[in-house]
């Protein structure tokens, strides 16, 4: 309220508006949010800010009135090039429309940082979906680093539960850190991989296969039905090797075809079991708190980073310890010392 206050009569009658038109559940009002969010304006980002604390009271008010639960399910989806994604979010996303869900899709691609943003690829690959009222697809902002992505893509979760949206997806391209990043802000997080051969589990780290909830092998129909059923064997036998994340859930192997629609409404009961497990059992609330402290550090992360390049001693010394460092004349480590020693001395 008091930063309400310390706002001039356009901006709060603007931010005003996309509340009352959030909440009101238009689509337009919660475009211009998210571009709100995504901006690096210091004023806007101030402004950005006030509406998220406001969405954030209101869907607080809506989950004490759900008895404390969460109000909407947040799913991560991850997988190689060519699982099939896009294909199998436009499958579900209609099933769950056509059931009277409101599903906003999001797309978290770092890759956009080195190009500049994702070429409204989710668009043009989901047209079915992105046609229905009842969905709302967003690709990634072009930030210049993941956690900005993250940041954003956090920002906008919040704004789409607060339209109103009870189903959001969070669809990542199978790359680097951004499946970690998304597995921290999701309730349940599905693998999809192909029916490829050869050294199927050689390809997806570890870590991301013991971060599934749910892994789905998709293509499963034609002649993919033999490697589908094959590859669904040699995970389950990967995932019992695993130590379990969850008391309360185990992570299953299951096929689907987003081609002929078969096993998609058996993945969609998993997944509702494995949120009604989660909620019974208090561990998803209990994931969402955890998560909530991930992204303030992130957030920290990212806010000094920028502090400490914009900082004048810092911005002063870097050219030529950069090119110290690259001809060899200083380690690494002797040059980040005395960079942070600058830019903590004043």
């Amino acid at each position: 309220e008091d930063q309400l206050r310390d706002l001039c009569g356009p901006e709060q009658r603007l931010l005003n508006r996309l509340y009352e038109g959030l909440v009101g559940g238009q689509r337009a009002s919660l475009a211009e949010s998210i571009t709100l969010v995504e901006t690096q304006h210091p004023r806007k980002k101030e402004l950005a800010q006030v509406l998220l604390q406001r969405v954030l009271a209101y869907r607080k008010q809506q989950e004490s009135q759900n008895g404390g639960k969460p109000v909407a399910f947040r799913i991560g989806l991850t997988g190689p090039p060519g699982a099939g994604k896009s294909s199998f979010i436009e499958v579900v996303g209609k099933m769950l429309t056509a059931r009277g869900h409101k599903v906003s899709v999001l797309a978290v691609d770092p890759s956009s940082c080195t190009t500049g943003g994702s070429l409204l690829g989710d668009k043009t690959r989901m047209t079915e979906l992105s046609r229905d009222m009842n969905a709302y697809i967003r690709p990634s902002p072009a930030s210049g680093t993941l956690g900005g992505v993250t940041r954003t893509t956090n920002e906008a979760i919040v704004l789409c539960e607060g339209a109103g949206y009870d189903i959001v997806l969070v669809e990542t391209v199978g790359v680097g850190q951004s499946e970690f990043a998304v597995a921290d802000m999701v309730d349940m997080f599905v693998l999809l991989i192909p029916p490829a051969g050869g050294d199927e589990l050689q390809g997806i780290k570890r870590g991301i296969i013991e971060r599934a909830d749910l892994v789905v092998v998709t293509k499963s129909d034609g002649d993919l039905v033999v490697p589908a059923r094959r590859i669904q064997a040699e995970y389950t036998s990967a995932l019992k090797l695993l130590r379990r994340q969850s008391k309360s859930w185990n992570p299953k192997v299951m096929r689907a075809s987003s081609q002929t629609h078969q096993g998609i409404p058996e993945v969609w009961a998993a997944m509702r079991s494995y949120q009604d497990a989660m909620l019974a059992s208090g561990e998803l609330q209990g994931r969402r708190r955890a998560q909530h402290k991930v992204w303030m550090w992130s957030l920290i992360q990212e806010n000094v980073l920028l502090h400490f390049q914009n900082h004048p001693g810092v911005r002063g010394a870097l050219p030529q310890l950069e090119e110290k460092v690259t001809k060899g004349a200083i380690s690494p480590g002797l040059a980040a010392d005395l960079l942070l020693n600058t830019f903590l001395s004043s």
